[in-house]
């Protein structure tokens, strides 16, 4: 197994796409702290997984609750191997945006990684390093119609791996982020009433995959760069989007040809 005998933290493992993180760290046979204000999610998250996974109600705005979270994994595993930080908010008005929306997107989406980052770091490092896995996300690197406070936030995560990459590398601590294209989650279930074949056709014509990722597809992408089977992969951003990324405005179209016609 690729995380045999280590120890993760989850945070926004009470979602939809976090539940399929869980499976796949656990499937892998890491012991998982799950760390979500989400007592409900948080319940599902760790279900048929009690002997491996636990859950603990956090809110990662609130820094005693931080070092609090660390400090339960470690009393209750013996430490912390991976941090997989993909707690996220979506309030976004794009340009009609507040300042209080701006602040807690960026509070949660981005301060608190860096936070959570600097409270583990110590506890990795007695364990001769770790990884770090921060959610970033396609709408990083381009700009959508209306969203302002979301991609801004994940742009910055971008940074913000490639500088904790940087200054923790001597802990021996690796740190990457992973940018999905859409993926199939709890937005996307409640926008189309948990149609997925609507979901699937919407998507099609931006992603070279012609569908909508699986969170469990994406999953097994940040296991992966949690495992030491990525010894060699720190401060990058992994695309696990469908092919969004490496299309252009004439997407998968033969536009050329329609010059002659």
């Amino acid at each position: 197994m690729l995380l045999d005998n280590k120890v993760a933290i989850v945070t926004g493992g009470a979602t939809l796409f976090g539940r399929s993180v869980v499976s796949a760290l656990v499937g892998e046979g890491a012991r998982v702290m799950v760390a979500d204000i989400d007592n409900a999610g948080g319940a599902e998250a760790v279900a048929g997984h009690e002997a491996l996974a636990t859950f603990r109600q956090v809110d990662i705005t609130d820094d005693a609750q931080i070092a609090d979270i660390v400090t339960a994994t470690t009393s209750a595993f013996g430490g912390v191997d991976i941090l997989v930080n993909l707690a996220c908010s979506y309030a976004d008005d794009g340009a009609d945006s507040t300042r209080d929306q701006w602040l807690s997107t960026l509070n949660i989406n981005l301060v608190s990684m860096a936070l959570l980052g600097k409270v583990v770091r110590p506890v990795m490092r007695t364990r001769g390093g770790g990884a770090i896995v921060n959610l970033s996300s396609i709408s990083s690197k381009v700009a959508q119609t209306g969203r302002w406070t979301y991609p801004v936030s994940k742009a910055a995560i971008v940074q913000l791996t490639r500088s904790m990459a940087m200054d923790y590398a001597e802990d021996g601590i690796r740190v990457n982020s992973v940018s999905p294209g859409w993926t199939w989650s709890a937005i996307m279930d409640s926008l189309t009433s948990g149609d997925r074949v609507k979901t699937d056709r919407v998507a099609a014509p931006f992603h070279l995959t012609k569908r909508v990722g699986d969170p469990a597809e994406v999953a097994r992408v940040i296991a992966f760069l949690a495992s030491d089977q990525a010894s060699v992969v720190t401060g990058a951003d992994w695309a696990a989007d469908g092919g969004y990324s490496a299309m252009g405005p004439e997407q998968a179209a033969a536009a050329i040809p329609l010059l002659t016609e």
